[in-house]
Parts: structure tokens; C-alpha cells; sequence
């Protein structure tokens, strides 16, 4: 397609699927391809100098292709999911202009589903009201803040975790702000918006194959200094406190650090809850609707993989030239 042609259609594709299961070294190859970028949906990955722990792209995969939507704020900001939409679209449009295809990758569902189904329009956060929140699970605990949302917005409570303290606290935030639970706000909003054509293709492989990948890669990391890395964290002043730290790797990590628990007993946790985490993605994913999905065999190569995908975006770029021949033969009304 011409860029106004990807302009008039706005087509997206979303490579998406759990941490492990081989989505950066399949998206390089994929968007070497279509000649465009990786644009990344990682709420890990946004975080500058949080390399190692987060997975980010190699100096080789970036070297083939530009990733964008990676290091864009430091460990002691604030990001969300509504930044991450604006950045985003920004990026899209920079694609649509210049002739080529948006190409997204990732396993943070949220950032998925608010850019390809619109955001759910919750009132901005409130550093007032996020202050009495940090004060009342000073005093409760994450126990006692949990048992407030289930108070004022059961629904929400039941899928978060308890530990789940910025979302815990998120959707307390806008109870308190609109008088409204978050679950009432976003089964209005429905996120029913079509702002693209999008094509979302999900991978997966068996359970097994999945968890041992995620413990090759944990062993990689703790192998190529992913202690030190949190160490340099800590030093520079980002404290065990911040949602950034408190993400996959850096937790367990930091906890090992600070002499609560030993070193096996560290990556024993780093694992677990790595585990536990893509089986929470993958329940995410598996709620959304029109994910095609690509079961990736043990023995099959990344280029396999990767030509698979291939074909079904020039399928999906074929029926959208179809739609538009077709579009053009209707008589004027």
C-alpha cells in the first residue's frame, strides 16, 4: 500500500504473546521484512538504564532494526498506559507518513488493548489523592488497601493481585476522584474504539517449553549482571519503593540485596514469580477477541516462525487492497 493508502486504512499489526516465548528475535526478522520499525509495548522496557532485567533488544537485533518505544523516561518517573497511547501515536503516524506499516511487539496487554480499543477515560492521576493512598497502606499494609477496592469496586479487586499495589491503588484513586468504580467506567467505555485495522497475532508453546525458556533466560541474566545492574539502581538512588523496581528481576533482586533471603532462594523466587507472571499474560491475551494465534513448535527455527507471521500480514494487507477495490466499484450515495 501507498502511505495514503496506510493513512486512509490505518493498518496496525500487534505481535504479542507471554515474556519468553521468542517475540523479539521473530519481530527483527518480521520487520527487517516489511522494512519498518519495531515499536515496543513493554511497561518494562520504557525505563532507562533497566536493560538487563527487562529483556531489551540486543545491540545486533537494534543494529537490523530500529525499536522504538524503549528507554523513553528514567526509573523515578511515572509512565502509564495512556502515556505509552500518546508516545505511540505519535510513532504511527511518523510509519503512516513515511509509507510504512506499524509494526508492534509485545507482552504488556494493557498497552496493547488501550491503543488498538481506545482508552478508558478514568481521570488523570492525583499526586493529593496517590499521597493518602501511600499514607493508608503505610498504616494497612498491601493487605488492608487491597480490602478497600474490594469495599468500593469488588469487580476490579478480583482480577488484581493483592501485591498489585499500583494498580491496587490506581483503581482506588479513581474511585475516590469520580465516585465511580473503575469497573463500571471501563464496561461503559467497553473499549469498543477502532482507531486502526489492526492485525493482532499471539504465539505460544507448550507450558513446559515456556517455563524452561524462562529459566534459561533468568540464568542469563544473573550470568551477565543482572545483580550488578540493580546494585547501580539502588546506588543512583531508585528505591525498592518505586514501580520500576519493583518489577520482575529487580524485586526478587533487590530483596537478595538488602540480605532478605540468599542467593538461591532469590532465584528460586525471580523464577517462580516470572512463571506466574506469563500465566497471568496469557490469560490476559486469551480474553481478547480477534488475536490469531501461532503455536510455535520446540524444534522450529525463529525464520520459520518468523515467515509464518509473514504470511498472514500480507494476507491481512491483501484483503485491505481487496476492501478498498471493492470500496471504489460502489456507486457514489
Amino acid at each position: 500500500m501507498r502511505s495514503d493508502q496506510l493513512l486512509h486504512y490505518r493498518p496496525l499489526v500487534v505481535l504479542l504473546g507471554p515474556t519468553a516465548v521468542g517475540k523479539s528475535r521473530i519481530a527483527t526478522q518480521v520487520a527487517k521484512h516489511l522494512e519498518t520499525d519495531v515499536l515496543a509495548a513493554d511497561s518494562r522496557q520504557v525505563y532507562r538504564g533497566m536493560d538487563i532485567g527487562t529483556d531489551k533488544p540486543t545491540a545486533e537485533e537494534r543494529q537490523a532494526v530500529s525499536h522504538r518505544l524503549i528507554d523513553l523516561v528514567d526509573p523515578g518517573e511515572t509512565f502509564n498506559a495512556g502515556w505509552y497511547r500518546r508516545v505511540a501515536m505519535v510513532e504511527i503516524e511518523r510509519l503512516y507518513n513515511a509509507g510504512r506499516l506499524p509494526f508492534v511487539v509485545g507482552g504488556t496487554g494493557l498497552y496493547i488493548r488501550t491503543l488498538v480499543r481506545g482508552l478508558c477515560p478514568a481521570p488523570q492521576a492525583d499526586p493529593q489523592v496517590r499521597a493518602e493512598l501511600k499514607k493508608s497502606r503505610d498504616e494497612w499494609g498491601r493487605d488492608g488497601l487491597y480490602a478497600e477496592l474490594m469495599r468500593v469496586d469488588p469487580e476490579t479487586a478480583a482480577r488484581l493481585h493483592p501485591n498489585d499495589e499500583s494498580k491496587v491503588m490506581r483503581a482506588l484513586e479513581v474511585s475516590r476522584l469520580s465516585g465511580r468504580p473503575l469497573s463500571t467506567m471501563q464496561a461503559e467505555h467497553g473499549f469498543r474504539e477502532t482507531p486502526f485495522s489492526a492485525l493482532l497475532i499471539g504465539l505460544e508453546r507448550r507450558k513446559e517449553t515456556l517455563y524452561q525458556r524462562i529459566e534459561q533466560r533468568i540464568d542469563w541474566q544473573l550470568t551477565y549482571g543482572m545483580v550488578e545492574e540493580t546494585r547501580f539502581l539502588l546506588e543512583q538512588g531508585y528505591g525498592r519503593e518505586l514501580g520500576s523496581m519493583k518489577g520482575l528481576g529487580y524485586r526478587q533482586v533487590g530483596a537478595y540485596l538488602e540480605n532478605e533471603c540468599g542467593y538461591d532462594e532469590m532465584v528460586r523466587r525471580f523464577k517462580r514469580d516470572t512463571r506466574r507472571f506469563a500465566k497471568r499474560q496469557m490469560t490476559w491475551f486469551r480474553r481478547e477477541t480477534g488475536v490469531v494465534w501461532l503455536w510455535v513448535e520446540d524444534s522450529e527455527p525463529y525464520e520459520r516462525t518468523a515467515e509464518r507471521v509473514i504470511a498472514y500480514i500480507e494476507q491481512f494487507m491483501r484483503a485491505l487492497g481487496q476492501q478498498k477495490r471493492s470500496a471504489a466499484l460502489q456507486p457514489a450515495s
